[in-house]
């Protein structure tokens, strides 16, 4: 009867899991689909097969938006984000989670209070003042508010991290003489390094992704994200679809390599981190 039960189950949990899986990659599979075809197919039957494969689309797309330029735009401020998020995201998660803090509620309820705010409350003061010191198309200055909207986030899941390490790590480490420099960066950090790799690849999607302030900020044609540039794709009037569809792969595709390159360790981030002996 248990035998039957568990056959039961298993075969429930991987029906549900396969169903969940189509309706994950139906959105991509479409997506490909779509990017091979002229725009009149998709318009007339965008489940269709491709009558006719349309690899033109891709160079169309690449050229059009600029991707050679505005790619590594995107790339350059998804990376200085990650650095700068998780450079000052762990030292105040590992000061919060090993000091005493006796203001630690008010913390914490200025860390949620800024990651709910909506940044359309400071984008008008935002852009006066870096209009103001000359900031704007700087992508290192739109890397300072990515770090600043993001950081609340960082520090709110590292210090998890943090305080899962147990406390006779570090008191070992002082013990033998290291300095409490050496103990936060040669004990602390590799023990939450995937901690650390699960905030960098979060904040490096949202970074890669964020439409609204790459658009105020960088203004330039030379200083456009990938997703800006996408958006420009759309014409007021017309839209060529397969050039369009073609273009969101382009943009989607790297996204989807560095997650199924690194996923066995955003795992292990998400799942919290377990302690290293």
């Amino acid at each position: 009867m248990r035998l039957i039960e568990s056959r039961t189950t298993f075969v429930i949990t991987y029906a549900a899991l396969a169903i969940l899986l189509l309706i994950t990659l139906f959105p991509i599979a479409l997506l490909v689909l779509n990017s091979l075809k002229p725009a009149a197919q998709i318009v007339q039957n965008p489940l269709a097969w491709p009558e006719v494969y349309r690899w033109d689309n891709f160079v169309r797309a690449w050229n059009d938006a600029r991707f050679g330029t505005t790619m590594l735009n995107s790339a350059l401020l998804a990376a200085l984000t990650i650095v700068l998020v998780c450079t000052t995201g762990s030292l105040t998660a590992y000061v919060l989670a090993r000091r005493k803090v006796k203001s630690w509620k008010i913390v914490t309820f200025y860390l949620l209070a800024t990651t709910t705010a909506p940044i359309q409350l400071f984008l008008f003061p935002l852009y006066f003042g870096f209009a103001r010191l000359g900031l704007i198309n700087n992508v290192f200055a739109v890397s300072l508010i990515y770090t600043a909207i993001y950081s609340p986030f960082a520090v709110m899941l590292l210090r998890t991290y943090f305080l899962a390490v147990p406390k006779e790590l570090e008191e070992a480490a002082l013990i033998d003489g290291a300095t409490p420099w050496q103990v936060f960066s040669k004990v602390m950090l590799p023990i939450v390094s995937p901690g650390i790799l699960t905030v960098a690849l979060i904040i490096g999607l949202y970074s890669w992704n964020e439409f609204l302030i790459a658009t105020t900020f960088l203004q330039r044609t030379d200083r456009l994200t990938a997703v800006v540039s996408f958006f420009l794709l759309s014409g007021q009037y017309t839209s060529d679809w397969g050039e369009i569809m073609a273009a969101a792969l382009i943009i989607v595709l790297p996204v989807i390599v560095l997650f199924i390159a690194l996923q066995r360790r955003f795992i292990e981030g998400m799942a919290g981190g377990s302690v290293k002996g």
